[in-house]
C-alpha cells in the first residue's frame, strides 16, 4: 500500500480470533461463507484500469474475492489489501459507503481472512487502483495469523513444512511453480505433438527393475506377499513395443529409498518415453526438443540463468563419450586397455573408493564421476557408457565393452538417461543373471530378474529407443532453484518435534 500516515492494526493472537469466530456464529453469521460469484480477477483489472488517472473514479461494477494481506484504518476510511491468485489490490472503504454496522464489521476483519467484496473501481490521488468497497461477505476466517507481521517467511524449514503459508506470503514461491506447471504442460504437448501416447503403468512392481536403486517395501495383503513402489517406468513401458504401440510415454512419480540433498528426493518425478524403429541419435533430437520446448515455455528463451552460470541451450549439444570426458579430467587416459588396478589407483587419486564387486566398467564410471561431471557445464550427451553399468541398453556394434546409452548433464547434474534399447531376449536374460550375481553380492541396488519381461521380449520387441528426463531438476535448471526442495509442493521432511 501507498497510503501515508494511517494506522497499522496489529494481527490479533488465535485466541482473540477464536472468540471472533464465536461471536460470528451466535450472530447467526457463518464465518466460513459459501461460493461466491466473482466477474474479475485482480490482474485483468490491473489491465483493463491501466489508464486510469489519479484521482479519477467510475461507475464500472466489479466483483471480487481473496485473501487480506494488509489492514489499515484512517477515521472513517479502511485500506484493505486483497490478494486472489493473479495479484493483489487496495480496497478503498468508507464508513459512508458501507453504513456504520458494516464498517465496524469490516474494522474487526483480521489480515488472512477471505473476503468477496463488491464496488466501483477508482484509483486514488495518491495513484493507487483501488475498489471502491459498498458492499463484502466473509468467506472464510482465518484463525492463525500470517508469519512476521506480513514481512515474508524466511525459515527453510518451516517453507518447506507449511508450504501453504509459503505461497501465501512469497510471491516468487508460486512463480517456482507456475513455471514448473508450464514445463510439465510444454513437455507434455511436444511429446503428443511428436506422436507418442501418454499411457499409465503400475506403481507397484513385484520385482525391481527398470533401474539400479533401493526401493521401498510395502505388503499386498490380498495377495499376501510384498510389492515394491516402483522405481522406475521403463519395463512396463517397454512391454508396450512389445504389444504394438511405437510411441509411448508416462508421466508419473518414483520412489527411491535412498538419501536427501540438494539435487535429490525420495519421491520424484520422471518422464519416461519409448520409441519404435529409432536409436540413440533419435532419442538425442527428442530430449533436445523437449527441453527447448519446455525452456521456452517457462522462460521465453533459450539462454537460461542457473545460479549465475548463464546456460546456452540453443543449437544442437555437444556429444562426447565417457571415456573421453574421463580422461580429460584424469588428466590420463581412462580406457579398458587399463588394467583394473591401474583403474583403482585412478580412482582413489580422484577420492573415490573401488567394491571388490566392481569391474572396469563401474570403476570406469565411478572415475567419470569423479573427475568429469562437475566439469560439464552447458548440454552435452555423454555416451558409451560401460555395459556393466547399463544392464537394459544395447551394446555398441563397435565396442562390446560399451553400450549405446546417453546422459544429459547440464551444471555438473544429470537431466536425462536414454538408450538404443536391448531387445535381444538371450542377451537381456544374461544381463539380469549378472544383476542378481551382484545383488548377491551385496550390491543391493541390482535388479532382480523379471521373467515375463524376458518372456515378453521373446515374442519380439522392434528396435526402439528410450529415455528419461527428471522433471524436478529440469524444473530447478529453468526456475533457477538451488535445491530440489524449492521445486516440489511438498518435500519430505523429517518429523516435526
Amino acid at each position: 500500500m501507498t497510503e501515508e500516515n494511517i494506522e497499522l492494526i496489529e494481527d490479533d493472537p488465535i485466541e482473540v480470533r477464536r472468540s471472533k469466530r464465536e461471536a460470528l456464529i451466535a450472530a447467526g453469521i457463518d464465518p466460513y461463507g459459501h461460493a461466491f460469484d466473482m466477474s474479475h480477477h485482480i490482474a485483468e483489472l490491473d489491465e483493463t484500469y491501466s489508464g486510469l488517472e489519479d484521482g479519477e473514479s467510475t461507475e464500472d461494477e466489479v466483483t471480487i474475492a481473496g485473501r487480506v494481506m494488509a489492514k489499515r484504518v484512517q477515521g472513517k476510511i479502511i485500506f484493505l489489501e486483497l490478494q486472489d491468485s493473479t495479484s493483489t489490490i487496495q480496497l478503498f472503504c468508507r464508513i459512508n459507503a458501507l453504513g456504520e454496522e458494516a464498517f465496524e464489521a469490516l474494522k474487526d476483519l483480521d489480515v488472512g481472512d477471505w473476503l468477496g467484496v463488491h464496488g466501483t473501481m477508482m484509483r486514488t490521488r495518491r495513484g493507487q487502483l483501488s475498489v471502491a468497497v459498498d458492499s463484502f461477505e466473509l468467506l472464510s476466517k482465518s484463525l492463525r495469523p500470517l508469519p512476521e507481521k506480513f514481512h515474508g517467511l524466511t525459515d527453510k524449514e518451516t517453507r518447506y513444512r507449511q508450504r501453504y503459508v509459503d505461497l501465501v506470503v512469497n510471491p516468487g514461491v508460486r512463480e517456482v511453480f507456475e513455471k514448473r506447471f508450464k514445463i510439465v504442460s510444454a513437455i507434455r504437448r511436444y511429446m503428443e505433438d511428436q506422436g507418442f501416447y501418454e499411457v499409465e503403468t503400475p506403481f507397484l512392481h513385484g520385482i525391481i527393475g527398470g533401474a539400479n536403486a533401493k526401493p521401498f517395501v510395502t505388503h499386498f495383503n490380498a495377495l499376501d506377499r510384498d510389492y515394491y513402489l516402483r522405481i522406475a517406468t521403463e519395463l512396463p513401458l517397454k512391454r508396450l513395443l512389445v504389444g504394438g504401440f511405437e510411441k509411448v510415454f508416462e508421466i508419473g512419480r518414483q520412489f527411491r529409498n535412498e538419501g536427501m540433498d540438494p539435487y535429490h528426493n525420495p519421491e520424484f518425478t520422471t518422464m519416461e518415453a519409448y520409441q519404435a524403429f529409432t536409436d540413440l541419435s533419435g532419442m538425442m533430437r527428442l530430449t533436445q526438443g523437449f527441453v527447448q520446448a519446455a525452456a521456452q515455455a517457462a522462460c521465453g528463451m533459450l539462454q537460461v540463468e542457473y545460479q549465475g552460470t548463464t546456460i546456452d541451450l540453443s543449437g544442437d549439444w555437444r556429444v562426447a563419450t565417457m571415456m573421453e570426458l574421463a580422461s580429460e579430467g584424469a588428466g590420463e587416459e581412462v580406457s579398458f586397455e587399463r588394467s583394473r588396478e591401474e583403474l583403482v589407483s585412478i580412482l582413489e587419486r580422484g577420492g573415490g573408493h573401488a567394491e571388490d564387486a566392481w569391474g572396469k566398467g563401474k570403476l570406469i564410471a565411478e572415475i567419470f564421476e569423479a573427475f568429469a561431471e562437475d566439469k560439464i557445464v552447458q548440454p552435452t550427451f555423454v555416451t558409451d557408457h560401460p555395459l556393466e553399468v547399463s544392464p537394459l541398453a544395447k551394446k555398441s556394434p563397435d565396442d562390446p565393452e560399451v553400450t549405446q546409452r546417453f546422459e544429459l548433464f547440464i551444471c555438473g547434474h544429470e537431466y536425462a538417461n536414454a538408450f538404443t534399447e536391448l531387445n535381444d531376449p538371450v542377451d537381456q536374460a544374461e544381463r539380469f543373471r549378472a544383476q542378481v550375481a551382484a545383488k548377491d553380492m551385496g550390491d543391493d541396488e541390482a535388479m532382480g530378474f523379471d521373467a515375463d519381461y524376458i518372456r515378453a521380449l521373446e515374442y519380439g520387441m522392434p528396435p526402439a529407443g528410450g529415455v528419461g528426463v527428471g522433471i524436478d531438476r529440469l524444473v530447478m535448471l529453468l526456475a533457477d532453484a538451488p535445491t530440489i526442495r524449492d521445486v516440489l509442493l511438498f518435500p519430505h521432511m523429517r518429523d516435526e518435534v
